[in-house]
């Protein structure tokens, strides 16, 4: 008989001892029960008869974890402070008898610029490198070129970018160009598409898997390039265990695999524009000018916005508006007593959603009818506050009656096939108006966009987090960048900020360089942050534990308690949360304290994206 360790994939716990009267290699997916449940797992090592007894291995399957995924599964478990089955429950393992399919290339004919051709041989000067390029500027073409030198070569490459970039479009002109050797992987897939994208994945006829941060995790052989396009966007950084940053996992993986990694970005975080060398791509591939104009105003259709949109309308031309806040309003407030409908089990307010007449807690979704009395004093007098898409949607229409106006957001594009309608009807001009959050500045092309609003954006600059300048500018730039792709265009931008958005609208790298003197000494990338969150249905427990950790903390003098106590949301889905916030020189030093403070009930987030 033969003895093993076996990590339960997905399990926190540590790895378990099985028997089997088989030799099983390391490394391979394998069957086994846990109690009354049957559970898949990863055959780690082999190891000693134990002294208690032991269970039999149900299953070997033809899947095995190669020992790259086993390393880079150790980095994450070792980084993001996770088990090592958990790191493990990210990937994809690979099939044992996998037969390779015919390598056949097609040259592709695939134009560059002066410009864009020194731009690339850049890129393949270094190993992980910054292509800082403008909105439009080409950056497309240079990463497709790559990857047809890539193919070449017998390498492949993954294509990263965020879940809601996964647009068609892209799809469209990937496929156009590679065709069947290209490989979409997204959380839209149907099973048996995700069933088709893998086979072709295991016989390595797919040469270009383009997805999100999960398209890193699969089973790719000869992995030659890595690119992470929008690689300053927030959905690479994973808000649940392991949390890492897929952003960061790729520059790792590059020096595993031996790949180049490519960082995309119109706006880089400062982080990347630090760490790695870049080279600059000026100007729009469309030739166009744009207008900015700025209203001091509060979040509102003000007149000047209504004024704008009729003359888009009057000329034929096509508008998007951008609002950070889905639904029809926020907050639902008491305007006699002051109270606010908050979640029921998570202490947010509740937005409104006049099509389904409820409130609704974008946390952990629970609802209720929109309540016609203040059930404090009874008061009919109960008011919104923070506008919303559907709101902006309804009192465009009112305003204008013949114009076709659609919200674009994750309210009601839901599906990959929505995504496309949507799409295609604006870019086919049969919508007008497109009114959307973050969705709507994300790499989508639209041709006939003159008009872009921009409101919500002091919102943004407002947040408590170090990073709000960056984001709010980010985000400006990013909207900006969809209107005026072959005629001239207007930004409206609504704001009391005028002079800071002013002044860098155009120059991002000077953001960037005087960011970085706001930055030293305090935050990234000059320093390493770690947020310990507490969680428990018992607040009084989560506090008891977050003090003790807190304790045990201030005992090392190499790492800084920046901040500690009950989280902006304290409660969510029924749990309350408190959270302590880490500052030190050295991610090793964070980690090392950590670990030897840990209690149950905490989870660690390194390098986090969320801040109180």
């Amino acid at each position: 008989m033969y003895y093993y360790s076996i990590a339960l994939l997905n399990s926190p716990l540590e790895p378990f001892t099985y028997q089997s009267p088989d030799i099983i290699e390391l490394g391979t997916k394998v069957k086994v029960q846990v109690r009354n449940r049957e559970i898949d797992g990863v055959l780690l090592a082999t190891c000693e008869e134990p002294d208690f007894k032991t269970s039999e291995i149900l299953e070997a399957y033809n899947f095995i974890y190669v020992p790259k995924q086993l390393a880079l599964a150790k980095f994450i478990s070792s980084y993001y402070i996770c088990s090592l089955a958990e790191a493990l429950g990210l990937m994809t393992p690979y099939a044992k008898e996998s037969v390779d399919a015919s390598f056949e290339f097609k040259d592709i004919d695939i134009n560059l610029s002066q410009k864009q051709k020194d731009a690339l041989k850049f890129l393949k000067e270094h190993k992980v490198s910054l292509l800082f390029g403008d909105t439009g500027s080409g950056k497309t073409e240079i990463y497709m070129r790559y990857f047809e030198e890539m193919m070449q070569k017998k390498k492949r490459s993954i294509f990263l970018m965020p879940e809601i970039s996964l647009t068609p479009q892209m799809s469209q002109r990937l496929h156009c160009h590679f065709g069947d050797a290209v490989v979409m992987w997204h959380s839209k897939l149907t099973p048996k598409q995700k069933k088709e994208a893998l086979a072709k994945i295991y016989n390595g006829s797919a040469k270009i898997i383009a997805g999100p941060r999960s398209a890193l995790f699969l089973p790719i052989k000869d992995l030659g390039l890595i690119v992470v396009d929008e690689e300053h966007d927030d959905s690479y950084k994973s808000s649940s265990r392991p949390r890492y940053n897929a952003r960061d996992i790729a520059i790792y993986m590059g020096k595993l695999y031996g790949a180049s990694v490519v960082l995309g970005s119109a706006t880089p975080s400062l982080t990347t524009y630090v760490k790695f060398p870049h080279v600059r791509l000026k100007g729009g591939y469309f030739a166009s000018k744009k207008e900015f104009v700025y209203e001091r105003s509060i979040e509102k259709l003000s007149p000047m916005i209504l004024e704008s949109l009729k003359e888009a309308l009057k000329a034929k031309e096509q508008a998007i508006l951008f609002l950070p806040t889905r639904a029809n309003f926020k907050y639902l407030i008491c305007a006699d007593c002051g109270h606010t409908y908050k979640c029921q089990f998570c202490s947010v307010g509740m937005s409104i959603h006049q099509k389904t007449r409820s409130l609704s807690c974008h946390y952990c979704n629970f609802a209720q009818a929109i309540p016609q009395v203040c059930s404090e004093c009874n008061s009919p007098n109960l008011v919104s506050s923070r506008l919303g898409t559907a709101e902006v949607v309804k009192d465009i229409n009112s305003e204008f009656k013949e114009a076709v106006v659609e919200q674009f957001d994750r309210d009601v594009i839901t599906t990959a096939n929505k995504l496309k309608r949507a799409l295609k009807s604006f870019n086919d001009k049969e919508i007008d108006i497109l009114v959307g959050t973050q969705m709507i500045s994300k790499g989508h092309d639209y041709h006939g966009v003159s008009l872009a609003v921009v409101m919500g954006l002091d919102n943004m600059l407002n947040m408590s987090d170090y990073r709000a300048r960056e984001k709010a500018l980010s985000t400006l730039i990013q909207v900006a960048g969809r209107s005026g792709r072959k005629d001239s265009a207007r930004v409206l931008v609504q704001t009391f900020n005028q002079d800071f958005f002013n002044t860098y609208i155009d120059k991002y790298e000077d953001f960037l360089e005087e960011e970085k003197e706001y930055r030293k000494e305090l935050y990234p990338p000059y320093k390493k942050l770690c947020r310990i969150l507490f969680w428990h249905k018992n607040g009084i427990k989560a506090q008891d534990e977050m003090k003790s950790s807190l304790e045990c903390l201030q005992k090392f003098s190499n790492i800084e308690v920046v901040g500690f106590g009950k989280c902006a949301i304290e409660r969510v889905a029924d749990k309350y949360r408190f959270e302590i916030l880490l500052r030190s020189d050295k991610s090793t030093d964070i980690i090392r304290a950590v670990l030897a403070c840990k209690t149950p009930i905490a989870e660690i987030d390194m390098d986090p994206i969320e801040f109180t």
